[in-house]
Parts: C-alpha cells; sequence; structure tokens
C-alpha cells in the first residue's frame, strides 16, 4: 500500500488497516484519520507518537495494558494478535524452555504486580535473552520512568508495523 492508497482510505477501512499498529488500540487509528493527507511514513508515524504523548498518564497506562505478557498465556493458548505473534515467535518467545518459561512468568507477574501494566518491549528488536534480560532491570524502576520506557516500547513497535503494512519502495521514497 502506498501513501496515495493510505490518504484515499475512508475512515472505516483506515481504522480497519492501522486499528492494531498500536497493540488493540484502534482508538489511535481513529484518532490521527483526520490528520490526512499524509506526505510520508514518518508524518503518520509523528502523528500517531503525538496522539500517543498528548494522552494523561491514565491513558498512557491504558495503551501499555492492551500489550499482552510476553511468552505469557495469550501466546500459549494461540489468542494473540497476528502481529503480536509474529513479533514473539521472531524474538524466541514461543520457544522457551522450562526453566525460561517459568523465570518469564515470574517476572511477568512482579512486573504487573509493581507497575499495573505488563512489561512492554519491541520484541522485533531483541531476543529471549535480551526480553529477560531488559525485564529484570527495568523492575528496579520508578513508575513514572517505566510508563515512560514502556511508551518509547510502544513507539518503536508502531513503527516497526506502520513500515510493514507499507510497501517498500514507498519508504525508499522517504
Amino acid at each position: 500500500m502506498d501513501l496515495v492508497t493510505v490518504n484515499a482510505l475512508s475512515y472505516e477501512d483506515f481504522v480497519e488497516t492501522f486499528g492494531n499498529v498500536v497493540e488493540k488500540c484502534p482508538i489511535v487509528a481513529a484518532a490521527v484519520w483526520s490528520n490526512r493527507p499524509f506526505v510520508s511514513v514518518t508524518e503518520l508515524d509523528d502523528a500517531i507518537g503525538r496522539f500517543i504523548d498528548a494522552l494523561p498518564d491514565s491513558g498512557k497506562e491504558g495503551i501499555l495494558r492492551c500489550h499482552p505478557d510476553l511468552a505469557g498465556r495469550d501466546l500459549q493458548g494461540g489468542t494473540l494478535t497476528r502481529e503480536s505473534q509474529e513479533e514473539q515467535a521472531g524474538a524466541g518467545m514461543d520457544r522457551l524452555d522450562a526453566t525460561e518459561a517459568s523465570r518469564m512468568s515470574q517476572l511477568n507477574e512482579d512486573y504487573k504486580r509493581r507497575f499495573g501494566f505488563p512489561f512492554v518491549i519491541c520484541a522485533r528488536m531483541n531476543d529471549k535473552a535480551t526480553v529477560l534480560l531488559r525485564l529484570t532491570e527495568r523492575l528496579k524502576n520508578e513508575a513514572a520512568k517505566e510508563r515512560a520506557l514502556g511508551i518509547q516500547e510502544v513507539k518503536k513497535i508502531c513503527r516497526l508495523r506502520l513500515h510493514s503494512l507499507l510497501q517498500a519502495d514507498t519508504l525508499n521514497k522517504l
């Protein structure tokens, strides 16, 4: 899909197409639709980022809560979104041994108990060892810092998902 097509999409088609670039948050796509026409993928990505940044802390935490646990029950049960399934598999989260799976489960629970939302990291930019390391490290953060880091990771995920949806030749023109 190129930007001419993106800019011509009806509201409904735009939300259908881009509704999961931020995990299970079609409201983000709905909100940025009115910013069309976009002259570049970067402009679309920036519009999404501005919308997220303008949210109060409770809204940012809501976005974080829409993300599944890494290597959690949704992965095991096959109920992840297609995008999350591919991203977690790419990071090796579907191939944890018993010790790694137990550790990941405990760390996920500790993290949610401490911060009130799941640990979010761009799985496409990490492997399972790095995910486990970052989860362990980030458990030590203060809540405000962790919320900000989580939102930075959401934006990375969003950017990669946007680029996956749009043709490579469009990206090369930017």
